[in-house]
């Protein structure tokens, strides 16, 4: 199992970046047909092979994913698709 872990600092404020953050997850809940939910400030999302959570602070923004086996070959892929979608909802 392979695990992607990215934080972003930002200086939108919390509630811009959750707005952000649903944005992104809508994207990935599409790409990735996977089930977001929100509980407090961190909104998680499930598929099969792949769980995480982005968590909104006041000024950083956390993404985990954790990845199953097969998955994890796809790990750098990963990363570098919520590296892309980072740099896009938080700039």
């Amino acid at each position: 199992m392979a695990t992607v872990d990215i934080t972003r600092e930002h200086n939108l404020g919390k509630e811009e970046a959750r707005v952000r953050a649903q944005k992104l997850a809508d994207k990935l809940a599409q790409k990735l047909d996977a089930k977001c939910t929100w509980e407090g400030d961190d909104l998680t999302f499930k598929r099969s092979g792949a769980d995480g959570c982005i968590s909104v602070g006041e000024d950083q923004v956390r993404v985990t994913v954790k990845l199953g086996l097969m998955l994890t070959p796809m790990a750098g892929m990963v990363k570098g698709e919520i590296d892309k979608a980072l740099d896009k909802y938080l700039s």
